[in-house]
């Protein structure tokens, strides 16, 4: 009996080099014990309207072996739209074949997401204010009714290009960021003239979102918050797979580890703040369930969904924030904390949502088969 097929659409970094290939080949790993042989392939590689240059791992090899194939039935979309042009690319894969079936839909800018996400009463309590870069007086504007913002590109992924901009005194800013390489840019300190000046530099445009900040900085002066990982078990359900803490590099603002932070337990990190036990617990239940409060509304508005992940802030009082949603999530972070059955886990989720969606497709079928039968069989008899 042949093997059920789960393709893996991907993308290239450079000419040859996939993103995440290690991550493709643990899942190659785990699919075989599933029954679940998974092929790996990028638009680059698709030749007709049904055939595909796939990559499979052979584990007796230990090599990747590329071959000619169809479409395997089922598509779980791991393409990080870094620039437009892969945007572009992506988008226009999906439109052309639109027939395939896929873990999940793509969804919105950081923008069109606040919108959408204050539209819901009960997850509005948890988004900070954020508004649309409009112009350096408007950010000003901002920036002195909260004290610390953030500007973010609303397309943005793994801190790259976000500034924290602080006021300290009643004319008295902290500038601090990371440019688009991820390189920390040196804490600048300004008068508002001053700011203003080096805003104007910057050349802010109203693909960039102002996000009231959250203090997340510790005792040390590092920043920190939480990484919460939603999956779709093998029974359709949601489920949080587990959350862990994110420590940021000293003078950076962003805990992201790609950008040099490190990883700890959520209820580590919880204790820097908050000593009772009591407490720990009702932020880790009042997280979990927020998280399934916003899979299901996303669900809503954007269709199937298989994982989300969700990065977390808590504040000095112990209030819940949510800073950012990711659906195509690393998991890493489990792995680096010494989780591993949540990192096991988090691998394997979306391999045995993927064959209860095949599950459910051939009972589908089947149903439909016997209801045809069953209307012919009528038929005859009159």
């Amino acid at each position: 009996m042949s093997p059920l097929r789960l393709g893996v659409l991907a993308i290239y970094l450079s000419k040859s080099r996939l993103e995440e290939l290690s991550y493709f080949q643990r899942l190659s790993k785990e699919g075989k014990k599933l029954g679940l042989q998974v092929e790996v392939f990028t638009p680059d590689d698709v030749e007709s309207d049904n055939a595909v240059r796939t990559l499979t791992y052979d584990s007796d090899l230990e090599k990747w072996i590329r071959r000619r194939t169809s479409f395997p039935p089922i598509i779980y979309d791991r393409c990080r739209y870094k620039a437009a042009a892969n945007y572009q690319m992506l988008k226009a894969f999906r439109n052309r074949h639109a027939k395939l079936t896929y873990l999940s839909k793509p969804l919105a800018n950081k923008w069109s997401m606040h919108q959408i996400l204050s539209e819901n009463e009960s997850i509005r309590a948890y988004l900070p204010a954020t508004v649309r870069y409009s112009s350096v007086q408007e950010l000003l504007k901002f920036l002195k009714k909260h004290k610390l913002i953030y500007v973010k590109p609303k397309n943005g992924t793994g801190g790259r290009g976000i500034l924290r901009i602080e006021q300290l005194g009643p004319d008295l800013y902290l500038l601090q960021g990371r440019n688009q390489q991820r390189t920390i840019i040196a804490p600048y300190r300004a008068t508002e003239k001053q700011l203003m000046i080096k805003l104007h530099t910057l050349k802010l445009s109203p693909d960039f979102v102002v996000q009231q900040g959250i203090q997340l900085t510790l005792k040390d002066g590092r920043v920190h918050d939480y990484r919460l990982l939603i999956q779709k078990n093998g029974r359709g359900e949601w489920e949080v797979t587990g959350c862990a803490g994110r420590i940021g590099p000293y003078r950076s603002i962003t805990s992201n580890l790609h950008g040099g932070g490190s990883a700890v337990t959520q209820f580590k990190l919880l204790a820097y703040r908050f000593p009772s036990v009591e407490k720990k617990e009702a932020i880790k239940n009042e997280m979990n369930s927020f998280a399934h409060k916003l899979a299901n509304y996303l669900e809503s508005k954007f269709g199937k969904l298989c994982e989300l992940g969700l990065d977390i802030a808590v504040d000095p009082n112990g209030h819940v924030w949510l800073l950012e949603v990711n659906p195509k999530p690393s998991r890493e972070v489990f792995r680096k904390i010494g989780e591993t059955a949540n990192y096991q886990k988090a691998v394997t989720r979306p391999l045995e949502y993927a064959i209860w969606m095949m599950k459910q497709k051939k009972r589908k079928i089947e149903e439909q088969n016997t209801e045809e039968q069953n209307t012919e069989e009528h038929i005859a008899e009159l």
